[in-house]
Parts: C-alpha cells; sequence; structure tokens
C-alpha cells in the first residue's frame, strides 16, 4: 500500500509502551505496533527509496551488555546510507516525528578524515559557515557523541573546537505532533528537510565518505 501518514494509534502506542515497557505489555499489544508503528514506516521508507535502501532497525533492545535497558525500543528508526556515504534516518516515537541526514556515527577512519579537514583552513571555514546558515534553518547539529575536550594532537583552543569534539555530523529537524505527520504528505516534509541538508551532505561525501573498515569495527 502507499504511505498515508504516521497514524495517531501509533503514537499513543508508544505513550503506553513508555508506561509499561514490559513482555506481558508487548505481547498483548505487538498488532498494534505491526498495524499502526511497523507498516506505515515500511510503507514511508518505500516512499523515500531513492534515499535508501532503508534498514528498519528491530523493536527490541539488545540487552546482552545492559541489564538496566528496558526490553523494547520507545521508537521505530529507519536509515538509509548512499552511495556516497551519508545516511538519511526517519524516527517515530511518542513524541511525534524527527529526521536528520549526514554522518550520525563516524568509524575510525571517517573520523580521522573528519578532524583532518576540520582542521584545513579552507575546508574547515567552509563547513563551519554551512552550519552556521543550517542553523538559522533550525536544523539540530548533533552526532552519537563527543569529546569532553580536544582530541589528541588538536589544542583546545582550536577555532573549529565544537566540531573536532563530535564524532559524527548530522543536521536534524524534530517536527513533534503537528496534524500534517498523520498524512501522506508528510513524505514531501522529510524529503524538503533532506534537501535542505545536501549541501552538508555533499560536503561530507566529498571530504569523509564511507568508511572501509570492517562492519564490526564501525560505531553501528
Amino acid at each position: 500500500m502507499a504511505f498515508s501518514g504516521l497514524p495517531v494509534d501509533g503514537i499513543e502506542f508508544y505513550e503506553e509502551l513508555v508506561a509499561d515497557n514490559s513482555k506481558a505489555f508487548w505481547q498483548a499489544n505487538k498488532h498494534r505496533f505491526v498495524e499502526h508503528v511497523k507498516t506505515p514506516m515500511a510503507e514511508l521508507a518505500e516512499e523515500l527509496a531513492d534515499y535508501g535502501p532503508f534498514h528498519m532497525f528491530r523493536p527490541h533492545n539488545d540487552l546482552r551488555f545492559s541489564k538496566n535497558k528496558p526490553p523494547y525500543k520507545t521508537h521505530q528508526g529507519a536509515y538509509g546510507e548512499l552511495e556516497g556515504g551519508s545516511g538519511h534516518y526517519i524516527q517515530f516515537s511518542a513524541e511525534g516525528l524527527m529526521t536528520g541526514a549526514g554522518y550520525y556515527a563516524m568509524a575510525k577512519d571517517q573520523l580521522q578524515r573528519f578532524r583532518e579537514v576540520i582542521d584545513a583552513e579552507s575546508t574547515g571555514e567552509e563547513i563551519t559557515g554551512m552550519i552556521v546558515e543550517m542553523r538559522r534553518a533550525k536544523y539540530e547539529i548533533s552526532a552519537i557523541d563527543q569529546l569532553k575536550t580536544a582530541p589528541r594532537g588538536y589544542p583546545k583552543d582550536h577555532p573549529r573546537i565544537e566540531l573536532l569534539r563530535m564524532k559524527g555530523c548530522i543536521a536534524v529537524k524534530n517536527f513533534g505532533a503537528p496534524k500534517w505527520i498523520h498524512g501522506a504528505g508528510a513524505a514531501k516534509r522529510i524529503r524538503d528537510v533532506w534537501v535542505g541538508a545536501q549541501p552538508l551532505t555533499d560536503w561530507l561525501d566529498a571530504h569523509v565518505g564511507p568508511s572501509t573498515l570492517p562492519p564490526d569495527d564501525r560505531p553501528f
């Protein structure tokens, strides 16, 4: 079926899951997840397939290395990566819709290249100006994590220290839950965000590019 929006029932499902993140709740309500979350998200990913193919993340948390995580994720994410290396992400949760584009979590080889071009005057100033413009356009610039201080080999007073500390670079917009996310037009709104972020993703693809490390050595 064609994408027709992210249902209000999907938000309500996640609100209830946040309140009762238990196996009993999940088993009793899995059909709601499939109908109101998984299916429309798959339809949305298909609608945006030129940015994919998209990987739909599993609804279960990996509890092998953490006993404090709840068993089920309280959001559904979908991620697609283009040949140039940039990724495009969609997330649906109790808070509504969020989307972003860029390099959320860089592998070691990507991070090294990223820091080198941030340090260089011409490319560093270029991305700094780009990010200023994107923030004016209400994008949030973030990453999976950031260092508390300068990375090894770089001065703490570096003029682009904020970027040097980041372990990724992604432009994000959190839409929340306005009425339009429940209609087919949500796909165009997401696409508009990605088009607006293209100067950044093009820059990252040109100067950082995909990781050449084995999958097991990448952040996610």
